[in-house]
């Protein structure tokens, strides 16, 4: 890691867990005390957009994947810092390998552990909303059920120019949390047709509580 970037990411992370100690979560609809009393591992699918958002309630041990981009270099130290497990790696980009078969099968260790991850489905350059194969693929080889959660602030700043349209919480507000049933890949389904069914899962869990994004996301499809 560059001597710049170092010092920047030790900056945003002070920023963050200064930040995070004033933000208030709220869950609904949590599957997760069911799921931990039945013995059944699980996942988390969220969006790119919502990557800080859902630091605010992260689960202590869970595993993330990080791309080894510059940008991944800024995210390590903040999520080691929150007891955040990061893996290096993302999806193949130009039939070039990012990373992302090694990290899958680190993930699959951590699970199969016993322990959560989670992944940023669309990332981690997108396009928004479009689920990449790897969730389904990690719930398939660990038996795992799917979450999949929309963290929304109540107040936030969010990144117009950015292709996630990121969302950063502001000082002092409420991150609401709201879960989706949980999904399980079904006997004779392929991982192709389980990924579909977490994207429709999630874009209409983000359709229901954050419907002006979900719109923008809609129109931008459209031309």
């Amino acid at each position: 890691m560059k001597f710049s970037t170092k010092i920047a990411s030790y900056a945003l992370t002070a920023l963050l867990r200064l930040a995070r100690k004033t933000w208030r979560v709220r869950v609904h609809n949590d599957p997760r005390p069911a799921l931990k009393s039945a013995g059944t591992r699980y996942v988390y699918a969220l969006l790119h957009a919502h990557q800080l958002s859902t630091l605010a309630g992260a689960e202590p041990g869970v595993a993330a994947m990080v791309s080894r981009s510059g940008d991944g270099e800024l995210i390590v130290p903040i999520l080691k810092s929150l007891g955040i497990k990061p893996v290096r790696g993302s999806n193949r980009r130009h039939n070039q390998d990012k990373g992302g078969i090694e990290a899958l099968g680190e993930m699959i260790e951590h699970v199969n552990s016993g322990k959560p991850a989670y992944l940023a489905v669309d990332g981690p350059r997108g396009p928004r909303n479009q689920v990449r194969k790897g969730i389904a693929a990690l719930a398939k080889d660990t038996s795992a059920a799917v979450l999949v959660v929309v963290a929304i602030p109540t107040r936030r700043w969010i990144v117009r120019k950015a292709w996630d349209r990121i969302q950063i919480p502001k000082p002092f507000c409420t991150v609401d949390g709201y879960f989706g049933e949980p999904l399980t890949i079904g006997a004779e389904e392929s991982v192709e047709e389980f990924r579909k069914r977490i994207e429709q899962a999630l874009n209409a869990l983000e359709s229901q509580w954050d419907p002006n994004e979900a719109t923008w996301q809609a129109a931008t499809q459209k031309t």
